[in-house]
């Protein structure tokens, strides 16, 4: 990977994202990049936004054999379960600290495919959590948005502490 992680509090992270208007070979390698990034965290998902690229992408693979990354472009939730699950979330960008995070259990996704193609996925469990997480990171939030005040700040200061 050629670009780092940009860390907290980096402004870039509060930043929303600016839509991708077409796929292009740039955009190929930059969700190549992303890949490579997040299999080496390891982790199951990845937003450009996390290694500096201010574009609505996103990769997400939460399978057991890896190799199976959806590239996403411009993702939107277009309906979200009642049913909520919860998972242990962590960030790259916030090393060292990992909070219970509750989402809704299955999403209906739509994005511009590797070809440009407008699609619509549904996913459940650990894919519908990271899709949900990648957004965010999109628009600008991070995970521990989804907890208290307080718990947040505990979250930042131990990692504050662990990281020097």
């Amino acid at each position: 990977m050629t670009r780092s992680y940009v860390m907290w509090p980096d402004k870039r992270l509060r930043t929303a994202a600016s839509d991708v208007a077409e796929i292009t070979d740039d955009i190929r390698a930059i969700w190549d990049e992303m890949i490579e990034a997040m299999d080496a965290m390891p982790g199951v998902g990845l937003a450009a936004v996390q290694i500096g690229v201010p574009l609505r992408l996103a990769v997400v693979d939460a399978s057991d054999a890896r190799g199976q990354a959806i590239r996403m472009a411009n993702p939107e939730i277009l309906f979200a379960s009642a049913e909520m699950r919860t998972h242990q979330e962590a960030s790259p960008n916030l090393p060292g600290v990992s909070a219970i995070v509750g989402r809704p259990r299955a999403v209906t996704v739509q994005f511009m495919d590797a070809n440009g193609e407008l699609v619509q996925r549904d996913l459940v469990g650990l894919w519908a959590t990271s899709v949900q997480h990648q957004i965010d990171h999109l628009a600008g939030r991070m995970y521990f948005d989804h907890v208290s005040r307080t718990k947040r700040d505990m979250l930042i200061k131990k990692s504050a502490k662990l990281c020097g």
